[in-house]
């Protein structure tokens, strides 16, 4: 809305009739103007699933009625109705666990604060024991989830190799029609791949994101990529459905990239991009930023493009026949990992300069998931220790 500040111009929470939740509202503004739009989102959907159930059990309004009345018998009772809901599930998962935390974290939070501005000294007594008793009562409830491995897996190098054949832009394969994006398709395939980029990364990327200079020293052009929010866009004005965002404080970093893909990212630009009216690199049919699930498609049909022994052998090493984004960066952590253990970098000196490389915190533990990787990896094939600028090229070892 025009004219509204930056800081109320975030996701907001409506009920079916498209009118707003108003404690929501109110918890949006309190806690989350601070964090990335994708993070806003996620939450204030969790807390539309409590509100939703309360509609449902108890009649329409009845979370926002109970927290403003605070009727802690019917808020508490929404609460264990919820709770129970989400744990009968036949399965469940760590997004369940997330979502009731949040949900109890936010009716904790309004019951607090209101507490604290509360004038009648008996009523702000009683309704502050009855938090710690609800506190007590649910912070020790869990969703039950089930066990699951946290080995991190990278692509097989067969398939890799099928996919730069496949992606291609001069293939006969290529089961993307339009010229422009089979280029489309192939810069964000390499980003992801050889810069590690996560999704929301490189869907934020300016056109001008890859910057040069002259290296003196070793007498030659050097090429850097800036991974962060991108400096002509206003975040609230995204036209996109899902957000995206630069998930920490960390992940803004500088990375290095090669001539060569210094030159891809520039022949794109110029040549295949198209006439937009927004500053982001990568541009959609429509002339618009390309979206999170756009290209999540893109590599589901790259994924079916590939021949069948090779659909097998990443089932076999993955467990499904689908590649995702996320799976070009494991595979690309696990590449420089092995990289810089081959050149004689200790695991330390490895594991930190992978933190500046990828964008994880010192307190991360996922380094070492990919140093997991690196000695349990059976990989038939990795790339040579050019691996920036022979982009094509995998050399197998026995």
């Amino acid at each position: 809305m025009e004219g509204l500040p930056n800081r109320l111009r975030g996701p907001l929470l409506v009920d079916d009739q498209g009118i707003p939740r108003y404690w929501a509202t109110v918890w949006g503004i309190l806690t989350l103007n601070d964090a990335a739009p994708s993070t806003q989102e996620k939450r204030l959907r969790h807390v539309d699933d409590l509100y939703r159930h309360a509609d449902r059990v108890f009649g329409h309004g009845s979370l926002d009625a109970s927290l403003g009345s605070l009727s802690q018998d019917r808020f508490s009772e929404i609460l264990e109705t919820w709770f129970i809901s989400i744990a009968n599930q036949p399965i469940t998962s760590g997004s369940d666990e997330l979502r009731w935390q949040t949900g109890f974290g936010f009716v904790s939070f309004i019951v607090a604060w209101q507490v604290k501005s509360a004038s009648n000294i008996k009523a702000l007594s009683d309704v502050h024991a009855a938090t710690r008793r609800l506190s007590h009562l649910y912070k020790q409830l869990r969703i039950q989830k089930p066990r699951q491995a946290t080995a991190v897996r990278s692509l097989p190098g067969g398939v890799v190799e099928g996919l730069y054949q496949v992606l291609d832009p001069a293939s006969p394969n290529n089961p993307f029609k339009r010229e422009r994006t089979k280029w489309l398709v192939y810069l964000s395939f390499l980003l992801m791949l050889h810069q590690g980029l996560r999704r929301g990364e490189i869907l934020l990327l300016p056109v001008d994101a890859v910057k040069t200079d002259f290296d003196a020293r070793r007498q030659e052009q050097r090429f850097w990529l800036n991974v962060r929010s991108n400096p002509y866009e206003d975040e609230h004005d995204d036209p996109r459905y899902t957000k995206p965002s630069i998930k920490t404080e960390q992940s803004i970093r500088q990375i290095p990239v090669s001539s060569t893909m210094a030159g891809l990212v520039q022949t794109y630009a110029e040549n295949y991009r198209g006439r937009t009216s927004h500053s982001f690199l990568l541009n959609s049919q429509k002339n618009l930023p390309l979206s999170t699930e756009s290209l999540t498609k893109i590599f589901a049909k790259a994924s079916s493009s590939l021949a069948t022994p090779l659909k097998k052998e990443l089932n076999d090493r993955i467990g499904r026949a689908t590649i995702t984004p996320h799976d070009l960066r494991h595979t690309c952590a696990v590449i420089r990992l092995t990289q810089l253990l081959a050149q004689g970098d200790s695991m330390d000196e490895a594991t930190q300069k992978l933190r500046a490389f990828f964008g994880w915190s010192r307190t991360s533990s996922m380094p070492m998931r990919y140093a997991r990787a690196v000695f349990e990896d059976r990989l038939e094939g990795v790339w040579s220790s050019q691996f920036d600028s022979q982009v094509s090229v995998l050399r197998a070892i026995s």
